[in-house]
């Protein structure tokens, strides 16, 4: 099987510096899966191709350890899936971290890209890779005969599962190995080991700044872990709870219905919105839009604003919600705006009140006291709501070793102790009243998996505020 990439970056052959392989020799590795060949058919200043060729034999195959397969004759070793991802993910190991001593910057840099896989499953392709800043161009491979027949005697040809794919864009190129590397089992739907629990880390790491993301991410983590039930769920809620998104209603032949504690969260924060009377909402650290959406389905909330440091999760968060495509009233309703959370913007004055949804803990705690006087003191909302992370939940997860975060983000998850010490610390320092929700289920010795921290201006300075 084949996979060629292609940079026309200035100079090209910075490439061949990012992937630590060198464009005049050709190189041979050993990989669990075969051997794979790397090679570049053009490597000048103005364009270079490297090429990952990588021989299977089939008959290995079928005998190894691990293996789910039974057939000595397969498609495996033709087909981009696991095989391949095993092999990009061995010999790119490096390119694919985002590391590179000679040329960190470019390493670092959205770069024009080309990829091509001549023989890929596509029936997702388009649905998978173009959320992600691809553009795609599928050619199906016919099935034929060999006499331009399909062997059913009627001459005709028809169109194979597979094609001929390649996927243009600008992005970096660990971003682009990233996105292989799950996607093509993915599109695959098969793998040619066992899946264990370790493939959720694997999944996450390699899915960290996008996966979460992305529209059809319960459709991947579906695919890519077999449908493994306690595996898909686990990964689910970890997205779910890291991310800010919401994992969508699974297959019905995977899990029963339930509410996603992503959902829980949202639905908590709205209630506490409505109850407090708020018509006008910040929504700081809005992330990919998953809040703003659930507030536009209101309409009592008459202005409602997205804030995030991050100019792509904005420009994903305006995509998901359909900016372009809203009607002028409810486009008139919502603002998205980039600003830090830690500088004083005295843009977000005037607003009834103010969400920070699993925002906080993304923050390094030095930098909690700037938060702190931009919302408390700057915007000065009537109500703010703040929720996190309950540490002492995670040991309620079977797949996340112990004493790690729930995501490699994180600079720190509070105890409910610690969060009621910071919480209530902040109420008095800035005249406000505070009360502690749980959300999601509550164990009886570790309390729910979130924990919401509502603020209240004390009546004297909403009185003193209004004159």
């Amino acid at each position: 099987m084949l996979l060629t990439l292609t940079t026309t970056h200035r100079p090209a052959t910075d490439l061949s510096h990012l992937l630590h392989k060198h464009p005049e020799r050709a190189q041979s590795f050993t990989t669990s899966s075969g051997t794979a060949h790397v090679f570049y058919p053009r490597a000048d200043e103005e364009e270079c191709t490297v090429a990952l060729l990588l021989e299977v034999d089939p008959v290995a195959l079928v005998r190894g350890p691990g293996s789910t397969l039974t057939q000595y004759v397969n498609d495996r070793p033709y087909v981009a899936g696991s095989l391949l991802t095993v092999a990009l993910g061995s010999v790119f190991r490096t390119a694919m971290n985002g590391r590179s001593k000679s040329r960190g910057d470019v390493a670092a840099t959205p770069i024009p890209l080309t990829v091509r896989v001549p023989v890929l499953p596509h029936r997702l392709v388009e649905r998978l890779f173009t959320p992600l800043g691809w553009t795609t161009h599928i050619t199906p491979i016919p099935l034929g005969d060999g006499n331009g027949g399909d062997g059913d005697g009627d001459g005709g040809d028809d169109d194979s599962r597979y094609a001929d794919v390649t996927l243009t864009g600008t992005l970096t190129l660990s971003d682009a190995l990233k996105h292989l590397y799950v996607l093509l089992p993915v599109l695959d739907g098969n793998k040619h080991y066992w899946v264990a629990e370790d493939e959720v880390d694997k999944l996450l790491r390699a899915g960290e700044g996008w996966l979460g993301a992305h529209p059809d991410r319960e459709l991947i983590t579906t695919r890519y872990l077999m449908r493994r039930r306690p595996l898909v769920q686990s990964a689910l809620s970890r997205l779910a709870d890291v991310e800010e998104v919401e994992p969508e209603e699974l297959d019905n032949a995977l899990t029963e219905p339930r509410i996603s504690l992503a959902v829980q969260r949202r639905e908590a924060i709205v209630d506490q919105l409505r109850q407090a009377g708020a018509r006008t909402v910040l929504d700081l650290g809005c992330g990919d839009g998953a809040l703003l959406r659930a507030l536009l389905e209101h309409p009592e909330f008459t202005g409602v604003q997205g804030v995030d440091v991050s100019a792509r999760a904005l420009a994903i968060a305006a995509r998901k919600l359909r900016l372009d495509r809203m009607s002028d009233r409810q486009r008139d309703r919502l603002t998205l705006r980039q600003s830090s959370l830690t500088y004083a913007d005295p843009e977000l004055k005037g607003y009834d009140a103010a969400v920070l949804m699993e925002v906080v803990e993304h923050l390094d705690p030095d930098r909690l006291p700037a938060l702190e006087h931009s919302v408390f003191v700057v915007a000065r909302p009537r109500t703010v709501l703040v929720s996190t992370p309950n540490v002492e939940y995670n040991a309620l997860f079977e797949t996340l070793p112990a004493g790690q975060h729930r995501h490699s983000d994180h600079r720190f998850e509070w105890t409910r102790a610690e969060f009621e010490e910071w919480t209530t610390g902040v109420a008095a320092r800035h005249g406000y009243t505070v009360t502690h929700l749980p959300i999601g289920p509550v164990d009886a010795e570790r309390g729910a998996p979130t924990q919401l921290a509502a603020f209240s201006l004390v009546e004297q300075d909403r009185t003193g505020e209004d004159n």
